[in-house]
């Protein structure tokens, strides 16, 4: 079996590269873990019209094309929650199924599969593999293909049924050929709808070079969000997301606004030019940076336990430790839980 990295892999990787990091967790089972349990895992089941497909990725563009559609690849993980919750809610229990089977044809990928999936006439390689030359951390992860078998959108992470309606509209359309998903889900935005809320750990600042020593938990809202007052009611009214939010300084900017800033590393800017460099196009984003550069990222729906993890693995920098992945830094503290007798609930449903 070839492990190669063509040219449609590498657009695929770029795509990884600009959404670089954070939305949902490949969820990870915890080896060794005996005195404890961990619960909230979730199998989901496919609805019968995803496509059962010989994975020839090639085979399958050429085919969705001719019917006028577009190929999704839905990489999942089992007993993924978030995996479980876009399945049910965006593809099976969703108001526009119709609308997905007559625009595209989805085929699921386990990220921790054997299956060979070629991807062209060149590269070969298993679902696994190609999950990790994709640089796929959080599962879900949706890649759409265009009709040259190249990635036009991708997201990482469940987005909740009208978020992810409008990526949808954005491939179906071939917007993409004119500008990219996140001025196109702008345009799409209805202001005034939310109202910028104060939290005691938000600051306001210009300079976002200018955090000291601290990392910087930079929060993307805008006034159309439709998910920003669910993190302040939830996540943001926690006590334990309190205190992992108490090792950043956290700035809360308006990812549409065309104010001066100083970014992170000190370039000027204005919030909506970031957001668009930095490929922010779900709101509310947490972007998390140490020493000016981007750690990690949260750009959609987390549980509580994941979103936790993932402020102290930055705030906390064990990603000195654990480089790859936040979820290596969070699979050893499950292990460490459950071995001394604690239970760990990765769902908050």
């Amino acid at each position: 079996m070839r492990h190669l990295r063509s040219p449609r892999i590498a657009g695929l990787l770029a795509g990884a590269t600009c959404l670089v990091s954070i939305a949902v967790p490949a969820f990870a089972e915890t080896a060794g873990a005996s005195a404890g349990e961990v619960t909230g895992t979730k199998m989901a089941s496919h609805p019968d019209w995803f496509k059962e497909s010989f994975l020839d990725i090639a085979e399958d563009v050429d085919e969705a094309a001719g019917d006028g559609k577009h190929v999704i690849l839905f990489l999942e993980m089992n007993g993924c929650p978030y995996c479980y919750k876009m399945i049910e809610e965006n593809f099976e229990g969703a108001p526009y199924r119709d609308f997905i089977q007559e625009k595209f044809d989805v085929i699921a990928l386990n990220v921790r599969g054997d299956r060979e999936v070629a991807l062209d006439a060149d590269t070969s390689l298993s679902e696994k593999a190609l999950a990790d030359q994709l640089g796929v951390t959080y599962t879900p992860t949706v890649v759409f293909l265009g009709e040259n078998n190249t990635p036009v959108a991708r997201i990482n992470g469940y987005r909740n049924v009208e978020n992810f309606k409008q990526v949808l509209d954005y491939v179906a359309e071939q917007a993409y050929a004119e500008q990219t998903l996140g001025a196109y889900l702008d345009t799409r935005k209805a202001a005034g709808g939310y109202a910028f809320r104060d939290h005691p750990q938000i600051r306001e600042m210009d300079d976002l070079s200018a955090v000291g020593d601290k990392p910087l938990a930079l929060l993307f809202e805008d006034s159309a969000c439709v998910a920003c007052d669910a993190l302040h009611d939830g996540h943001l009214a926690d006590d334990a997301v309190e205190t992992a939010l108490q090792d950043f300084v956290v700035v809360r900017l308006d990812a549409l606004s065309e104010a001066a800033i100083t970014a992170p590393d000190g370039t000027q800017t204005t919030p909506k030019q970031l957001a668009a460099d930095l490929g922010v196009t779900y709101r509310p984003t947490f972007v998390l940076f140490d020493g000016g550069k981007e750690i990690a990222r949260i750009e959609s729906m987390l549980y509580r336990y994941h979103f936790v993890g993932l402020l102290e693995y930055v705030g906390q920098r064990h990603y000195e430790a654990y480089p790859d992945s936040p979820f290596d830094y969070i699979n050893a503290k499950t292990a460490e839980l459950t071995a001394a007798g604690k239970d760990v609930s990765i769902s908050d449903e």
